[in-house]
């Protein structure tokens, strides 16, 4: 179960977007200890409270971190957003223990909406939502934005991808909402004639 969400089922697929980054990735790691499997979508659409200008800063510094004696064995710095949120998740479990590995290996991120995940139902984390967290006012930026300053180079790619499911999402959900109408207008249409067979069928009582 979601912290915050009141969900508990077989796979959660999580929708990333203006939700805060620790948060969503505490919540996220307590429930894959539980047991959860949790699918995380749309992550360059994460937000990171504090400026877009402060952040880089902050990445930059940690890319230069190097192992003194032999630097290419240094931390691994990724730039994609989902990985960066993935690695974020590690640090709160004990990955390199049999119960944390496990752990981990229930969580999937993505950029953008993949198949089939674009036709399962996408939850969101009350407790992690930018909205109800940041004061207003208050700077932020998204993990995309920080990715791609950071040497990204997918950004405008997956940005295209989500338009065009955006399209393809707007075009099923029309004919879906005139297929709902037409079912409720027959339905209606049944029951005024059943009513109507009704009425003749029932005996007059003097």
């Amino acid at each position: 179960m979601v912290s915050g969400s009141g969900i508990c089922a077989r796979r959660i697929v999580v929708d990333g977007r203006q939700h805060m980054l620790g948060r969503l990735a505490a919540i996220i790691a307590k429930e894959l200890l539980n047991g959860q499997r949790v699918v995380v979508v749309r992550c360059e659409e994460i937000c990171m409270s504090g400026g877009l200008v402060r952040q880089k800063m902050k990445y930059l510094r940690f890319l230069r971190k190097r192992m003194n004696t032999k630097p290419s064995h240094g931390p691994i710095h990724f730039r994609a957003p989902s990985k960066i949120l993935w690695r974020t998740i590690r640090g709160m479990i004990p990955h390199k223990t049999k119960r944390g590995a496990a752990a981990l290996a229930n969580l999937k991120v993505y950029e953008g909406v993949p198949p089939p995940y674009d036709k399962m139902k996408r939850r969101v984390i009350p407790d992690a939502i930018k909205a109800l967290r940041l004061q207003p006012g208050h700077r932020y930026c998204l993990l995309g934005g920080l990715s791609k300053e950071v040497g990204w180079n997918h950004h405008d790619t997956i940005k295209e991808l989500e338009e065009k499911r955006k399209e393809k999402s707007k075009v099923a959900y029309e004919r879906r909402k005139q297929l709902t109408k037409l079912r409720v207008k027959a339905e209606t249409v049944a029951d005024e004639k059943l009513g109507s067979q009704l009425d003749i069928l029932t005996p007059l009582k003097y």
